[in-house]
This record gives structure tokens, sequence and C-alpha cells, in this order.
């Protein structure tokens, strides 16, 4: 590498920035009259072919006697009056990077949580709870929590959900707990805790089967809510299913007459007795749909059918009894009048697993019984389209129409954005998902996410019949998916970042079976495919890739550029740096140079977006300090993040590897009318002096006006 000293020049960006959470409280009082109160319920490898709108009820139409199904009446109620989300994405196909990139906003290029890191604690930052509580709601933890950090001091976990953003946690703390579904008596996996806040109650929990217990408990936090103190503050709710996962173990009682208020699942609120369905015999009950079910396993009419194995009579009536809980809480919101201000969310963390977890002399779990994976190739940990599709459903009458089903790609980690725009509240710059708010309620303009997927794990596909040839007992290891349009690449044992991917129309093609790589007409979208996936992603030394040390390519824009940058201005009193998608700038310009902007005018965020030129290939340092808040991205990665916590003036870096050429990058900074912060952003490349950011190295195409 040619080593170069550059002309050094002053980068100053004169911006008041502010951070003052007690603002945001003043911003969201005005809009408290349409802020709907928020229900995400996300269950444990539940299938996309689990759901009778997604596939089951197919299934049933076929009238195949070799074919078993399932029934879900309450969940395609829910379908029938609100949407479906029919290519919406987990963005991990296991489950706590799943669940900790939902949490974040955060894909998983750019996660902290990411491969088989379970119980690592969720990093300090931005979450969808933290955000909606600053928002001013009250907030709810109930069921499989999973991202606290390991330590010998509990329950002080360092990310326990209380200091994520939470005012109340009810549930299992740590995610090997969520494989048992009687934390008392702990059946199959022994005795598990069960914490209220801080405290272990689990002494107090005989013979209650979780997916009963956190739906009673979800239901009398939102009673008391509404006859609370807070009960004009808006609620978000985090209800986070333990089942159809591991042990598959059966309640131990039909689900209670009734539902809402008065009926269903009710909290008792006596030890020994917590809620109305502990008592009778634990592990025993089996749905009457599926008690006595017959198949025709060998499909020769002419010989008898069998009965079901006691596998899937369990596996049905887990995810039967969370069915039941969802008619049970949609009917508590129309009881006490706010079904129409509730945004109700359902959903799974990832595909269906082969883990069932139950004593010898039962059959092993497997998705093939009832096509758990639907149309699709690949379970739990595969990052084909049956490890990734979600059976997302959402509900809110009177904003979205009646049966609606929505196509287009999203992910889990879109929520965020969602719930923020829903909420009329700011989302953080960080965040990389975009609201689904347009295509949900049909006004506005839909702004396309990025599904994108990375993930390693040293099994195999399993060797299922239904699955094509190609991929039956196939390795992982190293994987990756990304999606453009209807097109989806996927790598599986990756070596290099010169691996090909293969491509698939899963839109024509949703088993992908038809790979079009070797077709000359796809080359432009494997080489867009190859860059895309390194410009979105940064380097996480606890989650290592075999493409990690490859260089991040340039952007094809070399013609027509001049020196200097764009920038806009986002006027607001705003807590934190703020995502400019789905906003419209009050001011924007071009500049010749970085210099100070609007100084001495509103309250706001100037974003200054413009090319980064590398000389040549090389790794790159960059460093910012502000005596304010900032964050700064290169393409669709995290870069620099001075936003959350960051301490005033204090210097972070970061080193990246470039190809030589034009790089994005956008640079948010907050300012606050009437102080001055500086900003100064500053790089090197290898071993050179260090130089500021100016119009010796940052371009544009043209000025805006």
């Amino acid at each position: 590498m040619t080593k170069r000293t550059w002309k050094t020049s002053v980068m100053v960006f004169l911006i008041p920035i502010a951070f003052l959470p007690a603002r945001l409280q003043a911003q969201v009082k005005k809009s408290k009259p349409v802020a709907p109160n928020i229900i995400f319920i996300l269950t444990d490898d539940l299938g996309y072919g689990d759901i009778g709108v997604f596939f089951q009820n197919q299934r049933q139409q076929k009238g195949n006697k070799a074919l078993p199904f399932q029934l879900t009446p309450h969940l395609d109620q829910m379908a029938a009056s609100g949407a479906k989300f029919t290519n919406q994405y987990s963005n991990a196909p296991v489950c706590a990077p799943s669940r900790a990139s939902f949490m974040t906003g955060m894909n998983q290029g750019n996660a902290s949580v990411r491969d088989n890191q379970f119980d690592k604690q969720i990093e300090n930052n931005h979450t969808v709870a933290g955000m909606l509580k600053a928002g001013g709601y009250a907030t709810a933890a109930i069921g499989k929590w999973g991202l606290q950090g390991e330590t010998k001091e509990e329950p002080n976990w360092p990310a326990h959900p209380s200091k994520r953003g939470f005012d109340q946690f009810f549930g299992y703390m740590r995610h090997a707990d969520g494989h048992e579904h009687y934390p008392y008596e702990g059946l199959y996996r022994g005795k598990k805790q069960v914490w209220d806040n801080y405290t272990n109650v689990a002494a107090e929990l005989s013979k209650c089967y979780t997916t009963d217990l956190w739906t009673a408990y979800a239901k009398k936090w939102i009673v008391d809510h509404e006859q609370g103190k807070d009960a004009k503050k808006p609620f978000f709710m985090f209800l986070a299913y333990d089942a159809p996962h591991a042990v598959l173990e059966l309640p131990t009682q039909a689900y209670p007459k009734g539902s809402g208020l008065k009926g269903g699942l009710q909290w008792t609120g006596k030890g020994g007795n917590m809620i109305n369905t502990a008592s009778g015999e634990i592990d025993t009950y089996v749905h009457p749909d599926y008690a006595n079910a017959t198949y025709d396993d060998d499909q020769n009419a002419a010989t008898p059918e069998v009965a079901w194995p006691d596998t899937y009579k369990r596996y049905a009536t887990a995810n039967r009894r969370i069915d039941d809980a969802v008619g049970d809480l949609t009917q508590l919101l129309q009881d006490l009048n706010i079904a129409e201000n509730t945004l109700v969310i359902f959903t799974s963390d990832n595909g269906p697993s082969i883990e069932s977890y139950l004593p010898k002399g039962f059959a092993p779990n497997s998705p093939e019984f009832f096509g758990s994976f639907g149309p699709f190739d690949g379970i739990k940990r595969d990052v084909w389209e049956g490890g990734l599709r979600m059976p997302t459903l959402a509900s809110w009458p009177g904003h979205i129409a009646p049966g609606k089903s929505i196509s287009s790609p999203s992910m889990l980690s879109d929520w965020m954005a969602t719930f923020a725009d829903a909420a009329k509240i700011s989302v953080p710059a960080r965040t990389d998902g975009v609201s689904l708010l347009p295509v949900l309620t049909g006004k506005g303009k839909q702004e396309a996410g990025q599904v994108y997927v990375e993930y390693t794990e040293g099994g195999r596909t399993p060797d299922f019949k239904s699955f094509e040839e190609s991929r039956r007992g196939r390795k992982r290891d190293q994987m990756q998916m990304i999606r453009f349009g209807d097109l989806v690449g996927v790598r599986y044992q990756i070596k290099s970042a010169a691996d090909d991917f293969e491509i698939y129309n899963v839109v024509t093609d949703p088993k992908e079976t038809k790979n079009l790589a070797a077709d000359p007409a796809y080359q432009k979208m494997q080489e867009k495919m190859k860059a895309k996936v390194l410009q979105l992603r940064r380097v996480d030394a606890e989650a290592p890739r075999p493409y990690d040390g490859a260089a991040i390519p340039a952007s094809p824009v070399s013609k027509g550029l001049k020196p200097g940058l764009n920038w806009r201005f986002f006027k607001g009193d705003f807590p934190w740096v703020i995502s400019e998608k789905e906003k419209a700038a009050q001011k924007k310009g071009g500049a010749g140079g970085l210099k100070q902007v609007l100084a001495g005018t509103a309250d706001g965020m100037v974003l200054y977006e413009a090319y980064f030129k590398a000389p040549e290939d090389g790794n790159y340092t960059f460093s910012l300090q502000t005596k304010g808040k900032a964050y700064v991205r290169l393409h669709e990665a995290e870069l620099l993040d001075a936003d959350f916590g960051y301490t005033s003036g204090k210097e972070i870096f970061t080193t990246v590897k470039l190809k030589a050429g034009y790089h994005p990058v956008k640079i948010y900074a907050l300012k606050k009318a009437g102080e001055t912060g500086e900003l100064v952003l500053k790089y090197k490349e290898g071993r050179s002096d260090w130089s500021l950011l100016s119009n010796k190295n940052l371009y544009c195409v043209k000025y805006l006006l």
C-alpha cells in the first residue's frame, strides 16, 4: 500500500445539541389521542405452515387423509379482521438473535447478538421498549427473555428487561428455562425460575402451564393498567410465549369457558393456585379435535388409518392453546373498549424445530408431519425460506382493512420503526428497519426495506423427503441470505466473499427448486448481492465470518461528482439522533465544504450526505468526537455511534477495510438553537497521519436546492 499523508483541512460542525427526554414527553402529549396501545405476541419455533390461513387450511381442503392438519380458528379470525404478511422474515433462524433484532430494530449485519449467543446481554442502546417508554408509554415484558447477560449476581443481570425500557417483567429470564412449560414441577427439564421483576416467584406457581400463566398475567396487567393511575398512557406489551418449542408439554385441562374480562384464563393471585387452570393433573389435556385423530400413514386407502403419534397430539394442542389465548386477549380488548386503539401483532421468532426433548417412547418431533414449514424447504437454523418466513398477523380495527394480504418483503426488525410511526415518535437513526404503517393502513408511501440474514451453525438441513434432494442433509456452517424484489440469494458453507449465491425467484418458486445463478441474465444480480452483503454489515469479533477480511466495495458513482456535500434539516426537539426515513426536511442545501449550517435557528437535526473517496484499497480508521450527539453510517452499516449513552467530548474509533472508490456516508447530528456544539470527523489510511474529513475527500453528485 502506498503511504500517503493528506493535507489537513478543518471540519467543524457548530451544531447546538441537547438530550432532553422531558421534551419528548411534551411532543408526544399532543398526539396522545391517536397513539395506539401495542401488543407484540411472539411465539417460539412456530412455523409459517402451522397456522390455518397460511397453510393448514389448504391441507384440510385437500381432503387427503395422508395430510394431518391443525386448526387455528382465532388466528384465522385475526387474519380475516386484519392483515397477514406472506413475506415477512425473522432476522435469524434461531431465537436469541431474532429476538434481539426485533428489540433493537437492527438487522444481523449490525446487531450485537448473533448466531447462537443465547443469554448474551442485549446492548445498552435504543430498544423498542425504551423508545416507547420515553414517548410516554407504559411498558411490560411477559414470558421468555433470554437476552439478560450471564452473571453470578442474579437477579442483577446487566440487561434485565427493566434496564432495557420495560416497567414490568414477569417471566423466564434465562433462555434454557423456556424449554420447560411447568416451572414449579420441572416435569421434564427440572425446576425453573419465574421472575416478577427482581423476585423469583416460581414457588407459588404449582401446576401453572406457561402458555396459560403468561396469558393470565397479560390479561391482569392490561386490566390493572386500564383501571390504574396510568390509564391515560398508551401501553406496549411484549408477550413472548415459550411454546410450542421444547418439551411439548400439555395443559392441565380444557381452556376455561368464555374469554375476555370475565371468562377464559384468569389470574387469581393465590399462591399454589395462581391461575384458574392451576388444578387437576399436569401434562394430561389433549385438545378433543386431536385426541382421537387418525391419518393414512401408508397412503393406502385399503388399510386402516392409524392414530396420530402422541408427539403430534401434543404439538397441535400446544399451538391450539396459543390460538385460544389470542382469542381470549382479543376479547379482553373489546370488553375494555380499547380494541380500536390497540395494534396487535402475532408472529414467531424462527422456523419450526425438530427439538421436542420428550422422554423415550415418544416419536421425535418432525415438522414434516403437519408441514410446519409451509410451502418451503428448511426449518429452524436454516436460511432457506422455511427457516425464516414468519406467520405474521396484524390487527388494528378501523385502521387496517379486513382480510388484507401484504406480500411486500419485510423483517421483524421493521416493527420498531413501525411502532414509532404509529405512536408519532421519531425512530432512532440507528435502526435498520422501515415503518410498515403505510402498507398496513394504506396511507402514505411505503419505503422499501432490506431483507438480510447471516448465521452460522454446525448441523445439517434435515433429510426430509419433501425437501429438494440437493439440500437434504446439507451441511450448514456459515450461511447468508439476502432478498431483492422477488429474488433471494442463499449461500451455505461460505468460504470467502467470492463464493457465488444460489439465486431463486421465491414468488414463482417458493421451494427454491430452480437455481438461476448459472443464467447469464442474473450475473449482475450475483455481483450486486456479493457487494451488498459487504456494504450493509459491520464486522463483529464475537461472530467471526469468512468474509470479514474482504474490502467493502465502492459504489459505482464516479462521474459528475463535485467536492462538497448535501445537507437536510429536520426541525424538532429530538431526544436522540433520529432517522430521516419517512420524514420531510424543512430545509435543505448543498455546501462546497463542511461548515456551520443553520446556526442559531430552530432545534432539530442536520443530516449530511456525501461520498467519501478512498484513494486506494486498504484499512481506514475513522474517528468521531462531539460535544453533543451524532451517528454515522457508511453505506448501510453502522460506522460510529455517539448517541445513546455517549459521553460528551469522548473520541470514538472504528476501522474498516475499503476498496478504492466512492463510499456513501451519512452524518446525523442534533442541533439546538442558541447553543454551539462541535463535531469533528477524522480518518487515516493504514499508518498514515490523521486527516479531517473535508471537501478534499467528500463529494456529491449535485447540490440540493
